[in-house]
């Protein structure tokens, strides 16, 4: 039942979702082009289902780690000073951004070497 194929298409909307929340408003069809790409891709990449799910945390990782860059970028675009609520806004977006990455690029790392482990140990049999 769950085939990696399952896990590619939860994976992509999980990634979808995230980047929506990082990119604040995107028209339904960016969005559902997006979910579509992402599960074609994890698709491709991922034979097993934890290799699916080690690209989505990976993505994911990624994903964070731009939040407090795009949000920066477009404060800057938007005014030459920021104010007090964009600062407080910056300083959100720096601080959960930079520990969801950590923990996110952290997860995918640890799966991926679990799957190195585990296709470089003996088959029993």
């Amino acid at each position: 039942m769950w085939t990696p194929r399952v896990n590619a298409v939860l994976g992509s909307i999980v990634v979808t979702v995230g980047f929506w929340l990082t990119w604040g408003e995107m028209s339904p069809a960016l969005m559902v082009g997006l979910a579509l790409g992402v599960a074609v891709a994890l698709d491709w990449l991922g034979s097993t289902i934890a290799r699916v799910w080690a690209w989505a945390t990976l993505l994911l990782g990624l994903e964070s780690l731009a939040w407090p860059i795009v949000t920066m970028v477009r404060i800057r675009m938007t005014s030459a000073e920021p104010s007090d609520q964009e600062m407080g806004l910056i300083l959100t977006a720096v601080l959960f951004g930079l520990f969801s990455s950590i923990f996110w690029l952290t997860f995918s790392y640890g799966i991926f070497k679990r799957m190195v482990k585990q296709d470089s140990s003996p088959k029993q049999g």
